[in-house]
């Protein structure tokens, strides 16, 4: 095992598509760089329509993001409606399509019979603080001022659904639930596949230039020339795909082996996923088998790898006493492509060039809804998200290295406890 492999998911998703590379001169209608949830979303709802759609992936289905992360279908952003809202214009969509972005994810799900551990149960945000539970409450009231039937638990409640006494409180979320993240990315490559989209890895793109009216996008195997372009590579774009405005927010993961029942069932008996409000995060759930997940913010690297597994030994046992002695069997980390303001944006990279930048930890859900609005973009069906021109951050290295070592000290600093 390697730490820079999606871990325990390649291990248990279904097996990805047959893809080849791409040979030749092809042509198309819209041609996709990234085959993550917003690249294959957008392939799924263009070729849907019609369109002769080519998606181009630099190493396979679901390797950056949509392969690595723990797995929680949420609605909305790390930051509340009301934040959300004031940032944008006065009849922008956003906002209702990401609370509603979990319905369109058990949608496609059900629609193509994706295979991928769905658990449409709910999700509980926890707070191990005051401070925690009062942001939470004033989460819960800003969602049930736009009637969404988000409720907060008591501290009994929420020890009976999480299995923990730790946290004074939760928010639980009746509209979300866990996915199995790969196979759901591999999911989605199927029923583009069967819509009549081409997918083609590994075909990394190396050059991208204007011909006239088209694009005309160079791998090493051949070339794809289209009108349109959608930039779909987020955290993990390189060479022309990379993004100017987004920093990297590294996060981690590690697994246990199957728990024994009599442990599974003390832990989640709900089958929620969980995650805190804690200043540097944890994240746990269960999957199919009963496995225990838990992550954090934070870079498997030769630097800080022990820190960060050290400190998840701790957090899983404070959690869940029972599970002490659990070894990890897996461990896997990825990257979360952030924005300053924590607002995902869909913009114009060019003269028909599309893109979105930073989901900012909310990939699956947002992915999947502002993947089928920038194919709506692009073939001018009318998606009613504006599109805003690239903005580089210039300050983007600084905020994406201080969170990653602001991660490893309080997780260094957390061995005291």
């Amino acid at each position: 095992m390697t730490l820079d492999t999606p871990g325990l998911w390649a291990d248990t998703a279904s097996p990805s598509p047959d893809l080849s590379p791409l040979s030749g001169a092809v042509g198309a209608d819209l041609v996709i760089v990234g085959a993550g949830y917003t690249g294959l979303s957008a392939a799924l709802s263009a070729a849907e329509s019609g369109a002769r759609v080519v998606v181009l992936e630099a190493l396979g289905i679901g390797a950056g993001g949509s392969g690595r992360n723990v797995g929680l279908v949420n609605a909305g952003l790390w930051i509340m409606p009301d934040t959300v809202e004031a940032a944008l214009p006065p009849g922008n969509p956003l906002p209702g399509l990401l609370a509603q972005a979990p319905a369109a994810v058990w949608a496609l799900i059900d629609k193509h019979a994706i295979a991928c551990e769905a658990r449409p149960v709910g999700t509980l945000h926890c707070a191990p603080d005051a401070k925690g539970l009062a942001a939470l409450a004033e989460r819960a009231r800003q969602w049930q001022a736009r009637q969404v039937a988000v409720r907060m638990l008591d501290a009994g409640e929420t020890r009976a659904r999480v299995g923990s006494g730790r946290y004074r409180g939760a928010l639980f979320d009746p509209r979300a639930g866990t996915v199995q993240p790969l196979a759901y990315a591999r999911g989605l490559a199927r029923a583009a596949l069967a819509a009549g989209a081409a997918i083609h890895a590994p075909s990394p793109v190396t050059d991208a230039r204007r011909a006239g009216d088209d694009w005309v996008l160079s791998v090493p195997g051949g070339t794809v020339r289209a009108p349109r372009v959608i930039w779909a590579g987020n955290a993990y774009g390189q060479g022309p795909a990379a993004n100017p405005a987004l920093a990297v927010l590294p996060y981690f993961n590690c697994a246990t082996d199957p728990l024994p029942e009599a442990l599974r069932e003390t832990i989640l008996p709900g089958g929620e996923g969980a995650w805190d409000t804690a200043q540097v995060l944890t994240s746990f759930r269960l999957d199919a088998a009963g496995r225990f997940i838990i992550g954090s913010v934070g870079w498997l690297g030769a630097a800080d790898a022990a820190v960060h597994e050290a400190w998840a030994r701790r957090q899983m046992v404070r959690l869940f006493p029972q599970l002490a002695g659990q070894r990890f069997a897996h461990r896997w980390f990825g990257r979360i492509g952030t924005t300053p303001d924590a607002l995902p944006r869909l913009v114009m990279a060019g003269e028909g060039a599309y893109g979105i930048t930073g989901f900012n930890g909310r990939g699956i859900a947002p992915g999947t809804v502002l993947g089928r609005e920038l194919a709506l973009a692009a073939l001018g069906q009318g998606s009613g998200v504006p599109l805003e021109p690239a903005r580089p951050d210039p300050l983007r290295a600084f905020r994406g290295l201080g969170i990653r070592l602001g991660a490893a000290a309080l997780h260094l600093v957390d061995q005291r406890r």
